[in-house]
């Protein structure tokens, strides 16, 4: 009999796979079956709904822990979907025994980081389970906002639209790593977790197609899940792509392509070409956004790919399974 492994929750081939076969096949219906951060409903009112499960490892890192994670990623693919963020639920999973001081941390960070978002907790629930049944705290979380744009819509992606990254490439992935304390070395990088839903609201003015943040799987996991959407190709620049000198040189010591590791601050926006400096003008404004450049644009060829640095290109495929288990 099959067993579930690792790689069906690392957001790559084998995720969309496993969830198309089993979930979708199962639970799918006209707001899920194109699987979106958040879907859009009408409620007499038309509303965004998100949920979203957190189990990274270790709990806390540089930059953040598990609680400001939780507000964030949830904020996010409403943020992204198009919609302004505004309530949040907090489920959170506790092994007896685990310390009182740092759940006081968790719990802390979550309120600080809704209070930046502009976001209320306005319900919950808590268990704690036996010695052994968990492995630390698993949060769970909800959210609902008011949709003002459609931003989750592949049909609205065209030929020539500009590729924008809001921020530099894989410091999530990379400070939870180093967070670990497995390499052998240690390391000072801070992970960009950020909630990102009032810098991408300044965007509502703009001819902004799609959005979407680049959390497990990373730039690679989502460019190729539009391109499968949209049934359009991408060409992306290497010269172009925003990386910290400090990770692409860890990236490059673990064998990882930055493309495809996590990021909790990092959203991917494909926008018309006429309003693309504009974008990163405004994106640039917001300390999430400093680092906000534009990357390629999209083409006809259903496929991603990159420009090397030397003049070369090749494809940049969906990531196939987990790179870095438990990141987020």
């Amino acid at each position: 009999m099959k067993k579930i492994g690792l790689a069906e929750g690392g957001g790559g081939s084998a995720t969309n796979k496993f969830i198309k076969e089993l979930f979708i096949s199962r639970l799918g219906n006209e707001a899920s079956e194109k699987m979106p951060d958040a879907a859009h409903l009408e409620t007499g009112v038309r509303t965004a709904f998100t949920t979203d499960g957190f189990v990274v490892r270790p709990e806390f890192f540089t930059g953040g822990n598990i609680g400001k994670l939780a507000v964030c990623g949830t904020v996010n693919d409403l943020a992204v979907s198009g919609a302004k963020a505004e309530y949040l639920s907090l489920g959170i999973v506790i092994p007896e025994g685990y310390e009182a001081e740092k759940l006081e941390k968790v719990v802390d960070a979550v309120a600080e980081t809704a209070e930046k978002a502009g976001v209320k907790i306005v319900c919950g629930d808590t268990k704690v389970v036996e010695k052994g049944a968990a492995d630390g705290l698993f949060i769970n979380t909800a959210g609902i906002g008011r949709v003002v744009k459609d931003w989750a819509s592949f049909e609205n992606i065209k030929e020539a639209d500009a590729v924008i990254l809001t921020s530099d490439l894989a410091r999530h992935g990379m400070s939870v790593l180093l967070a670990r304390g497995e390499l052998g070395f240690e390391g000072n990088i801070e992970s960009d977790c950020a909630p990102l839903n009032k810098m991408l609201e300044s965007l509502h003015e703009y001819d902004v197609h799609f959005c979407r943040d680049a959390t497990r799987g990373g730039v690679a996991a989502v460019l190729n899940e539009i391109s499968e959407g949209a049934g359009k190709g991408f060409l992306i620049r290497e010269n172009d792509l925003p990386l910290r000198q400090d990770v692409g040189n860890l990236c490059e010591i673990l064998g990882f392509d930055p493309l495809s590791v996590a990021n909790e601050g990092l959203a991917v926006i494909i926008v018309a070409a006429s309003d693309a400096s504009h974008v990163v003008e405004k994106l640039k404004s917001f300390p999430e956004g400093r680092n906000a450049c534009i990357i390629g644009f999209v083409n006809g060829e259903g496929r991603v790919i990159l420009e090397t640095a030397v003049g070369g290109r090749r494809v940049v495929d969906m990531p196939a399974g987990e790179l870095l288990p438990r990141i987020c």
